[in-house]
């Protein structure tokens, strides 16, 4: 019997990073998939802190990938260590409890090699075993077209958001924009680093032929997400917007309030408490650009 021979190149172009904390069951599940890809990707799994063992497993179970144990829990900022530590042109993101399917990081390296403009690629993010398309990717395959957000010449769509565990970047596009916000920890904290690659004239689009699978963690805390999502809604207001756009933010989390009381409620809290730290931060997107990313 002949050998199987993989369809899908080695791509020495992509580095997937993942960031995890206290996830060591679904960590060790995602990496058996990444470390299996036919594109033979360089991985590295940056560690926030964890107190369960997280990063002497990886090393002992996959000697290749690359651990970077870290101090403190720097939350989504952990994956900047991570994009720092590569040495590869590009750089596919993935969760803790989440991985690429064949040929994804191949296919995004094409579209990455096409245009040169191109600064983040959104992927296509199935949900568990069924394998339901993440509502999110429902609105990015709308997508939107305009003087900022120019579809590529391959026709993809352009958006204004994406899913951090389904994303592929150029490195130096991120590295030159910050990256993500280490005063945001985690929750929303997409949305900053979109609008700053925007802004930097980047391109972003939403690829469905490229496909991330995730498979939710139980150990999620809803509630936590939520608070921190609200709170890092406003924080992005008041950093990226102009003034104009700050009372619509506030209605928007009286209006979740009232729908559910507690976490939207905190989370605003929260965000008045940092509001000092935001006004020192503040540097306000170009009124067109900041029309095109504004979701009420």
């Amino acid at each position: 019997m002949g050998c199987e021979i993989s369809s899908y190149p080695a791509t020495p172009s992509v580095t997937v990073v993942v960031a995890t904390r206290d996830r060591r069951a679904e960590l060790l599940r995602s990496l058996e998939r990444l470390v299996g890809l036919p594109e033979r990707p360089a991985v590295v799994v940056v560690d926030n802190c964890s107190s369960d063992g997280s990063a002497a497993a990886v090393r002992s179970a996959f000697p290749a990938v690359e651990v970077i144990a870290l101090a403190a829990n720097l939350g989504a900022a952990a994956r900047n260590v991570g994009l720092r530590v590569a040495s590869t042109p590009l750089v596919a993101f993935s969760d803790d409890d989440s991985w690429w399917a064949d040929g994804a990081l191949a296919t995004a390296a094409r579209r990455f090699s096409d245009d040169p403009r191109l600064g983040l690629l959104a992927a296509r993010v199935v949900v568990g075993p069924g394998e339901d398309l993440d509502p999110t990717c429902g609105v990015m395959a709308g997508g939107v077209f305009d003087e900022w957000l120019r579809p590529s010449p391959a026709g993809r769509r352009a958006v204004t958001g994406f899913l951090a565990c389904g994303a592929v970047v150029r490195r130096r596009a991120l590295l030159g924009t910050g990256a993500f916000e280490a005063y945001m920890v985690i929750g929303g904290e997409e949305e900053a680093v979109a609008i700053d690659l925007a802004a930097a004239g980047w391109k972003l689009i939403y690829e469905p032929e490229v496909t991330a699978h995730h498979h939710p963690s139980a150990r999620r805390e809803a509630d936590t997400r939520t608070m921190m999502t609200v709170r890092n809604g406003l924080l992005t207001r008041w950093t990226r917007y102009p003034l104009r756009y700050w009372p619509g933010a506030f209605g928007a989390v009286i209006r979740a309030g009232r729908a559910r009381p507690g976490p939207p409620v905190r989370g605003g809290l929260h965000a008045l408490g940092a509001a000092g730290w935001a006004l020192s931060q503040r540097r306000p997107v170009p009124p067109p650009l900041a029309r095109r990313f504004h979701r009420g």
